[in-house]
């Protein structure tokens, strides 16, 4: 693989599926690795026991889908039954390739917990002045979480709410002036563990 743009895409998948090594993608599927091939990437999925499974190699062209929408393609295809015509099964390193046409494909939504993982690891880098320190999270149901976040330049923890279902990117890169913001605020009085509490479950 020598096209940069082809290193790019697959970085960014295998970047990206690292945290399926330690959770299962699908009821019985376990992420075994993520193999390059020309124009594409290949995600190797153990379907079953770890003896008596196969596994598959799934294969999905190279700019035909951002990687963050993979793991989605890949619990709809993991999840029932699926036909593929005769061009799309082929053979590589023992195993069963499977090419995916993620176009005609919806990707299954993201369980609550790689929601969380996503907001997470986007607030885990340390602060700065300017910014939040993530120190600590509570899943709370009904897909709440609340961020625990100090700013190193202010005494106190701030508990902010947020609704996986609904974080985008510009509620994460808004946090920093969200917290500031007098509407959102209210004494913690539910929780110990910060001084400050704030709603952003409808932001």
């Amino acid at each position: 693989m020598t096209d940069p743009e082809d290193r790019e895409q697959q970085a960014g998948v295998c970047r990206l599926l690292l945290y399926y090594l330690n959770a299962p993608l699908a009821e019985g599927c376990r992420l075994r690795g993520v193999v390059p091939a020309p124009g594409a990437v290949r995600i190797a999925i153990h379907a079953g026991d770890d003896s008596t499974g196969r596994t598959f190699l799934y294969e999905i062209p190279n700019d035909t889908v951002a990687p963050a929408y993979i793991p989605g393609i890949l619990r709809t295809v993991l999840a029932g039954t699926q036909h593929y015509s005769s061009n799309d099964i082929s053979d590589a390193i023992g195993m069963t390739v499977i090419r995916l046409r993620p176009e005609k494909i919806t990707p299954n939504p993201e369980p609550e917990q790689g929601q969380a993982l996503t907001v997470l690891r986007a607030l885990s880098d340390p602060g700065d002045d300017e910014n939040p320190f993530l120190i600590g999270f509570l899943m709370q149901g009904d897909n709440l979480m609340r961020l625990y976040v100090q700013r190193p330049d202010r005494p106190g923890i701030i508990g902010a709410d947020i609704r996986l279902t609904d974080t985008s990117t510009a509620l994460i890169a808004s946090l920093p002036t969200l917290i500031e913001e007098e509407q959102h605020r209210q004494l913690a009085s539910d929780d110990p563990h910060c001084d400050l509490l704030v709603d952003l479950t409808d932001w």
